[in-house]
């Protein structure tokens, strides 16, 4: 009996190039990651804004961002500041620009007082211009607000 010869056909050979696919899908998750956590870290102090339907923001070319915590220390550009040192900042601001708009940030537990105390300061400094930043309402949530009181419950 004899063996004939028994020919090999060869394999599929390594490819060569690289495939780019992977690494551009990895790359698109990465860019929508950080389009989305982006604007989060705009800011570094924790605070619970009040809603309003008003809340837009607006592009103003000179501002300064005064924030007022839950326990009511004062950050002027997110630096904590005293209220000397506050009136200093600010009367240097409004004696470079005037028209520097004051952008007051603060946290919905603090008191009216010391939020009319920070508006005073920034006035007295020469800034007219103050806008209060807060977050836009939810719109279909009209029970969130409160109602107002009936006239004859104020009275005794």
């Amino acid at each position: 009996m004899t063996f004939g010869r028994l020919e090999r056909t060869q394999g599929a050979q390594p490819m060569s190039e690289i495939n780019v696919t992977p690494l551009v899908d990895v790359m698109l998750v990465l860019v929508v990651i950080f389009i989305i956590t982006a604007p989060l870290l705009a800011s570094s102090i924790k605070l619970d804004l009040p809603r309003t339907d008003a809340a837009k923001p607006n592009e103003t070319p000179g501002f300064v961002t005064l924030t007022v915590d839950r326990a009511g220390q004062i950050f002027l550009d997110e630096q904590a500041v005293s209220v000397t040192r506050l009136t200093e900042s600010l009367g240097q601001s409004a004696r470079q620009n005037p028209d520097t708009e004051v952008q007051l940030r603060a946290d919905e537990a603090v008191p009216y007082g010391r939020i009319v105390e920070v508006m005073g300061v920034a006035q007295k400094a020469g800034l007219n211009r103050i806008g209060f930043v807060a977050n836009a309402s939810t719109p279909a949530d009209p029970a969130a607000l409160p109602s107002p009181a009936p006239a004859s419950a104020t009275r005794p």
